[in-house]
């Protein structure tokens, strides 16, 4: 799998206003509607979804990363989006830092697999410090794209 396959570019964003979990979600998932990813009604439910998977255990994995997820039923393919916090957010994280590196993830609720698949890839580029420095330096969403492009081609193959 690749991030090409269910990233929304134009939903990126490198300026994160958010300063705490749930503005952070509501704000990564109004990105992913303002890209035309997601319907406008489905906002509060998606948000809710990804708030109500958080109260199972933060998915602020540590090393100022965070990866939150849901699978939704009025999504017909998984769509994925990057936010960069300068400031940092508190996610409740595992290591108790603040998280600078979020990716977020929606999904149809049929298609477990291509889900998990789609949170291993991230999960590994995320391991790779170098990757994961570069996505906390980015300042456009172009330098993000590009991040994820080489991350295609296995340029930060660990």
């Amino acid at each position: 799998m690749k991030f090409a396959e269910f990233m929304c570019n134009k939903s990126i964003q490198v300026a994160l206003a958010a300063t705490d979990k749930e503005a952070t979600i509501r704000e990564m998932v109004q990105s992913l509607c303002d890209a035309g990813q997601i319907a406008k009604e489905d906002y509060e439910g998606i948000v809710r979804a990804v708030l109500k998977r958080e109260e199972l255990g933060s998915t602020g994995i540590g090393r100022c990363v965070a990866v939150p997820h849901t699978k939704h039923p009025n999504i017909s393919k998984m769509v994925g989006t990057v936010a960069i916090s300068q400031s940092g957010v508190d996610f409740d994280s595992l290591d108790g830092q603040p998280v600078h590196v979020l990716f977020m993830l929606i999904s149809p609720p049929d298609q477990p697999s291509e889900h998990l698949r789609a949170l291993e890839l991230i999960a590994k580029q995320l391991r790779d410090d170098t990757f994961r420095r570069f996505m906390m330096q980015a300042k456009t969403p172009e330098e993000v794209c590009q991040l994820l492009e080489e991350a295609d081609e296995d340029k930060f193959a660990m």
